[in-house]
């Protein structure tokens, strides 16, 4: 990763208006960095909560194209990961996702449009944000890990061996020019995923597909604000806008991301979509650290994602939740691991001791207590202590 210089973007062909960077295999390899995490929420929102999968992939792709436009950066979307984590396990009505994708939105949206978002990045300490960025990296890498211990088997097309061949793919050429890894490794699971599963190729259906008005009450709005949203607001609020800013400034340090845009980007996702079955969107930390570390370098990555998606959306809809049902979890947890280790290794620069150790508590907590709220509020507390203490050294020294 980049320490002082960030790769220049290559001029590519201009539309309607807009300059696209050329599109390359690394720029398709990158794309690839966020699916470890996409796909399983996706799929497990679609089967357990009767999500519309040809709503998600469809706006999910949309958005990715408009983020691409707004940014020249390779800009996850992801799902709001504290919303689909409780609509799983606790078995949420879709009105009651759409509901909490639709308040978290309109809140980020108005710290957006107010300034506030600015007022928040300005006055968060580094370490702390550097603490997050930390515990949300090993949060991805334990997952992953799960995903493919979860698989039962240690040979077969789904085991741990092909965990382990996975991994050893993306670091045998992780620096390779010619070899995007990531794209290699999401292709073989493709094929074990049709060998596994051969008739899934068969029951793909071709037609023309597209999301659907999906009509919302009060009721929905208010069971899902407590159940959904509040755990979701400063999840988002953290690392959705001011981590990945701060991410962004570390990896192009000439084109980051404003918190102000971004936070304005998240509140306008889902204020349209949450209306038409969508699954509830962001940005994040961790898809930014993925797709940069297998390769993207500008937006050309997500602008050839969300095509894709959207073209599979129209074209497939849900007959794709077939194949992604039998998708190998080992090669998920490949990609989600890898693109977790990436986001972890941005906190190697608090060096300092004190700020280290705001940096470590920060991510200790968080992983502890299942919060990164409560991290984030343990390790500000922690850092305003020792700000204190340093003030207060000073004013004691002749």
């Amino acid at each position: 990763m980049p320490e002082s210089t960030e790769p220049a973007l290559q001029p590519g062909k201009k539309i309607l208006g807009f300059a696209i960077p050329r599109l390359n295999r690394h720029e398709i390899s990158g794309s690839l960095g966020d699916l470890g995490t996409f796909i399983p929420l996706l799929v497990g929102m679609s089967i357990t909560n009767g999500l519309d999968f040809t709503s998600a992939l469809f706006f999910s792709g949309l958005f990715n194209i408009v983020t691409g436009m707004t940014f020249s950066i390779p800009m996850a979307v992801q799902p709001m990961k504290a919303i689909a984590a409780i609509a799983i396990s606790e078995n949420l009505r879709l009105e009651q996702i759409l509901a909490a994708g639709i308040w978290t939105s309109g809140i980020i949206l108005f710290l957006g449009i107010t300034g506030l978002i600015v007022i928040v990045d300005r006055v968060i300490p580094k370490p702390v944000i550097r603490g997050l960025q930390l515990g949300l990296g090993l949060q991805l890498i334990e997952r992953g890990v799960q995903l493919i211990r979860d698989t039962h088997t240690l040979w077969g097309f789904d085991s741990i061996a092909i965990g382990v061949l996975g991994f050893a793919i993306i670091l045998a050429f992780a620096s390779s020019k010619k070899l995007p890894a990531a794209l290699v490794v999401f292709v073989i699971g493709l094929g074990l995923a049709v060998i596994m599963k051969v008739e899934v190729v068969r029951d793909l259906k071709v037609g023309i597909n597209l999301p659907h008005w999906v009509p919302l009450s009060w009721d929905d709005f208010r069971t899902s604000f407590f159940r959904a949203a509040l755990p979701q607001i400063p999840l988002t609020t953290l690392n959705s806008v001011i981590a990945v800013c701060a991410l962004s400034a570390d990896l192009f340090p000439n084109r980051k991301a404003q918190p102000r845009t971004v936070a304005i980007s998240v509140g306008l996702m889902n204020l349209l979509s949450g209306w038409f079955g969508a699954m509830p969107m962001c940005h994040g930390a961790g898809g930014l650290a993925g797709q940069y570390r297998f390769g993207a370098r500008s937006n050309a990555s997500i602008l050839f994602l969300g095509t894709i998606k959207l073209l599979l959306a129209v074209f497939f809809g849900g007959s794709l939740l077939l194949l992604l049902r039998v998708y190998p979890k080992s090669i998920l947890g490949v990609l989600l691991s890898i693109s977790g280790l990436e986001l972890a290794l941005v906190a190697r620069d608090q060096s300092d001791r004190s700020a280290a150790t705001v940096m470590f508590a920060t991510a200790g907590a968080m992983l502890a207590l299942g919060s990164s709220a409560t991290g984030f509020a343990i390790g500000w507390l922690l850092a305003l202590i020792f700000e204190w203490r340093l003030k207060a050294f000073r004013g004691q020294s002749p």
